[in-house]
């Protein structure tokens, strides 16, 4: 489980609109990781559109945003195109970056017991280590929280 002060897990993954994206390729760049459990959801919509938005402001922080769900490439191209989102989506099929980083849980729903991915977000510094990281993410809101933090490092 990656926490703050780690070096962040390495991967090379497959993103939205073919290619792959790999972590520390982005270096000296800071890197948010926001992990959600899956396309096209209520919560998953309004968090990648908060991201969307923001991207401008990002990028003036010296920050990319990366979102990681299990959904294939093709399910994130058709999620991107319906919203008109601007953040690089990687696919995590095999779910082997969601273990890695400590975001592929026990969770409990109505009752019923499953393993999915919390959402959480992971930000990354120049030297590719973790700055802060958020676990149980409410959506609303979430992106300017982490775009301050961003600002700071």
């Amino acid at each position: 489980m990656a926490q703050t002060g780690d070096m962040a897990p390495d991967f090379t993954l497959p993103r939205d609109g073919g290619g792959e994206v790999t972590l520390s390729a982005l270096k000296p760049s800071k890197v948010v990781l926001y992990f959600y459990p899956r396309d096209d959801t209520p919560g998953c919509t309004t968090e990648a559109i908060e991201f969307t938005a923001l991207i401008a402001e990002f990028e003036a922080a010296g920050t990319k945003v990366i979102g990681i769900s299990k959904d294939t490439v093709a399910k994130h191209d058709k999620f991107i195109a319906k919203h008109d989102l601007g953040v690089i989506l990687a696919s995590d099929a095999e779910g082997n970056v969601c273990e890695r980083y400590g975001v592929w849980v026990e969770k409990n729903m109505y009752g019923k017991v499953s393993m999915g991915i919390e959402r959480a977000s992971f930000l990354i510094d120049s030297e590719g280590r973790v700055a802060q990281v958020w676990r149980k993410v409410k959506a609303a809101g979430h992106a300017a929280e982490v775009l301050e933090a961003a600002r700071t490092l």
